[in-house]
């Protein structure tokens, strides 16, 4: 269960669909991520609310040339991602977000997709299916699924159960149902029943790998730990 960076990374490979916890930074699996950034790997497709910050997070992914698509909502939180859509760099897919958390949910759920309201007579409506029920219209938004999920959680017991540390939860919990495999990065460990049942949020089915923090989140900045 509990792996180092680089095999915990193995299993991503190039065009891969790659789902990533956080909202900004926060609750971001930033260790992982900065494993990524010296992985050779290329065209991938990054499933996320936003794309870090420059310089930070999956905004340095971005400045290596390695994101061919992102899926988010929040783009504008890295203002060079603008920059790299603008000269045909990377192809974006904006969703809503509450769209982007329902449609990781669907996926997770073995569900091909649902209907909602959301987006209807927009521009982010073309080229989706209609369709009115009860007098009332919808568009289809298909599920979404990934290729690797990685995602950051506060604590895990050995078996791979997982708690989340207040806003850091996020979209992870979501993420950690909806990918063929699941790399999750920690901040502790402990042994199994040493965790609080009721504060569990993924069980351990959901996670093939646990991967020790390295890089944390603080008031004044990206940090290493020294682990």
């Amino acid at each position: 269960m509990k792996k180092n960076i680089e095999d915990a990374l193995s299993c991503v490979e190039d065009h891969h669909i790659v789902m990533v916890g956080g909202f900004g930074l926060i609750g971001a699996p930033l260790t992982l991520i900065d494993g990524l950034t010296k992985k050779d790997v290329k065209g991938l497709t990054i499933i996320s609310n936003n794309l870090g910050e420059a310089g930070k997070g999956l905004g340095i992914l971005l400045t290596q040339n390695k994101i061919k698509k992102a899926v988010g909502s929040y783009f504008t939180s890295n203002r060079e991602v603008g920059d790299y859509y603008q000269r045909g760099e990377i192809e974006l897919q904006l969703l809503p977000q509450g769209t982007l958390a329902e449609s990781i949910r669907a996926g997770g759920a073995g569900l091909g997709g649902y209907y909602t309201t959301t987006g209807v007579g927009t521009q982010l409506a073309e080229g989706k299916e209609e369709r009115e029920i009860n007098g009332i219209k919808y568009i289809f938004e298909p599920a979404i699924r990934a290729n690797v999920a990685i995602i950051r959680a506060w604590k895990a017991d050995t078996l791979g159960n997982l708690v989340y540390y207040k806003t850091a939860r996020n979209f992870n919990p979501l993420m950690a149902t909806a990918a063929d495999v699941v790399i999750a990065e920690v901040d502790e460990m402990v042994e199994p029943g040493e965790l609080d049942a009721e504060s569990i949020v993924t069980p351990h089915l959901y996670v093939d790998y646990i991967v020790q923090a390295k890089q944390i989140l603080t008031k004044e900045g990206v940090v290493t730990n020294g682990q």
